[in-house]
């Protein structure tokens, strides 16, 4: 049987428009840096591109194109004109690791942002900090309520960095101060992303290229295949809404638990509770039925260790060593999370017969 790929949140197949904008650019590459005829004409295709992807996600500022989100990330941290850094309690390891001396910001059972300890967070921080949020977990699909911490922020005189690895394509951009987008999340393939800057006086420049706020030669190919995968829009998420909330039936249905459930959610996003089985036994029976997820987001999800993102809101450690992430992007159909559904229940089942027998022995 063909297999399944239901782990489009660690990143999706590139679109056929992204595989064939990159050809092209490869067939007439240059240094879009150098002065000559062949150089100018790769500096007018990236410019097209940053056009198009400004356009496309509705930003009206500046776009910075970078090599992804982690890279874009650690350009906000290091050089954001701000003092004292606060971050989700719930974000992503990209943040986490380039941010060690951040203010943790609480979450509730849902995983959403405790406004009212953000609030006090921001008052001791002292003048302008940075607030980090992702606007959708990559392991939950928990949507954050980034306009009350907009208001918040400014409020305070801060900044805001937007984490939209998950969500830019797919919804609307928040008004950050800092947005930061991952091409191979939206279908252009790895080593290309971008930081959306609201106000470029907020951050320090390095010198080199991309206006002066990034060193390195430009990834003109990959600039333009991530300008190719944001075309069409994002009309498909209204299907991707209501294929999830089947999902979500199914698997409470067959005695499993949806992970935040009450909580506004990312639609191609969800995650799942098998009791009395581990993730890591699930992972491999799904790997065995040919379907593809993960245990949390890919860069943690190659770890033993609990997931942080559930200890935050405040699951035990047991119940979330049980949790399992379901994602899927644009081409997933009924039938393959029918698949899917038919592959957790089986699964379950031959756990509970396996304790039952256990118990019988």
């Amino acid at each position: 049987m063909e297999r399944l790929y239901l782990d489009h949140a660690a990143t999706t197949p590139m679109t056929k428009a992204a595989r064939e904008a990159m050809a092209q650019a490869l067939d007439h590459w240059a240094n879009p840096s150098s002065p000559h005829a062949e150089g100018r004409r790769a500096r007018a295709a990236l410019e097209s591109a940053r056009a198009q992807v400004a356009t496309a996600l509705d930003w009206k500022h500046s776009l910075i194109f970078t090599s992804g989100a982690s890279e874009a990330i650690g350009i906000v941290l290091a050089r954001a004109q701000a003092r004292r850094q606060l971050i989700a309690a719930v974000e992503h390891d990209a943040v986490r690791r380039q941010a060690r001396d951040a203010l943790d910001v609480p979450v509730d059972e849902s995983g959403r942002i405790d406004m009212v300890a953000l609030d006090r967070l921001i008052e001791e921080a002292g003048p302008r900090p940075l607030v980090a949020v992702q606007a959708a977990n990559s392991e939950t699909g928990v949507l954050q309520p980034l306009d009350a911490v907009i208001a918040l922020v400014r409020s305070a005189g801060g900044l805001l960095l937007a984490d939209c690895a998950q969500t830019a394509g797919k919804l609307p951009l928040p008004d950050a101060d800092f947005v930061i987008v991952s091409g191979h999340k939206l279908g252009a393939g790895p080593g290309i992303g971008a930081l959306l800057v609201r106000d470029l006086g907020t951050l320090a420049p390095s010198g080199g290229q991309e206006l002066g706020y990034r060193r390195g030669t430009e990834h003109m190919p990959g600039a333009l295949a991530l300008a190719a995968a944001l075309e069409g829009g994002a009309a498909w998420m209204a299907r991707a809404e209501e294929l999830r909330r089947y999902v979500d039936a199914q698997i409470e249905a067959a005695g499993g638990e949806v992970i935040a459930r009450g909580a506004a959610r990312l639609a191609t996003i969800a995650s799942y509770r098998m009791p009395g089985v581990s993730a890591a036994t699930q992972l491999i029976r799904f790997d065995l039925a040919g379907i593809a997820i993960s245990a949390g987001s890919a860069c943690a999800s190659g770890t033993l260790r609990p997931s942080h993102v559930l200890q935050a809101m405040g699951m035990a450690e047991a119940p979330a060593g049980e949790v399992i992430r379901m994602s899927f992007g644009r081409g997933t159909s009924r039938a393959d999370l029918w698949r899917f559904v038919e592959a957790w229940k089986e699964i379950s089942d031959a756990a509970r017969g396996d304790a039952g027998a256990q118990a019988a022995a």
